[in-house]
């Protein structure tokens, strides 16, 4: 078994993707994730350990079946968590796909689904105890996800820095140690 401390991101960018393109630096789903990046670079105390750097770089000009789709796979295989970003510009792309599947449903990694557009816990869950509607609907731009999720434990969370740290240091969203599957959210 594979060395699993990375929590793998996965988000939304147009296809095809050059990071070093402004217009990826644009995209509200990237910036969420270059935002846990500039955490943990001002903080190494920060709990996130990203996937994306552990193996070389490859652009979207390579070849989806010999280079892309082995470089995401080998990335998710070393990784214990996916960290998803959801957000209403997330659409349904083939790289977004391939990584929900093969994560979700070939290696059972738990998924810490953060979303960009709400910040505080009461934004994403209801009074009575469950996830507003507003969430869920996202789930209808990954309809990988809405299908697979109840396979492995999913943590649900705002955008917030605090629960996102919580979040990644919570040995229950982890491969080797992960709860039950189900759908999981911070108490209010």
């Amino acid at each position: 078994m594979a060395y699993r401390t990375g929590n793998y991101s996965a988000f939304y960018v147009d296809e095809p993707f050059y990071e070093s393109n402004l217009g990826a630096y644009a995209a509200k789903d990237f910036v969420s994730y270059n935002l846990l990046r500039a955490w943990k670079a001002d903080d190494s105390s920060f709990p996130f350990v990203d996937s994306h750097g552990k193996t070389y770089n490859v652009r979207d000009g390579s070849d989806w079946e010999a280079t892309l789709k082995p470089r995401l796979h080998e990335r998710l295989n070393n990784s214990k968590n996916i960290v998803l970003f959801l957000s209403s510009v997330t659409k349904y792309s083939r790289a977004l796909r391939e990584e929900i599947e093969y994560g979700i449903n070939t290696c059972g990694l738990p998924v810490i689904a953060i979303y960009p557009e709400f910040k505080e816990k009461s934004d994403i869950v209801t009074s009575l105890g469950g996830l507003r509607k507003q969430v869920t609907d996202l789930w209808e731009n990954l309809p990988i996800f809405r299908n697979s999720m109840s396979k492995v434990p999913t943590f649900h969370i705002p955008m917030n820095k605090n629960l996102i740290k919580q979040a990644l240091n919570n040995s229950d969203f982890m491969i080797c140690s992960k709860t039950n599957s189900s759908r999981y959210f911070f108490n209010l």
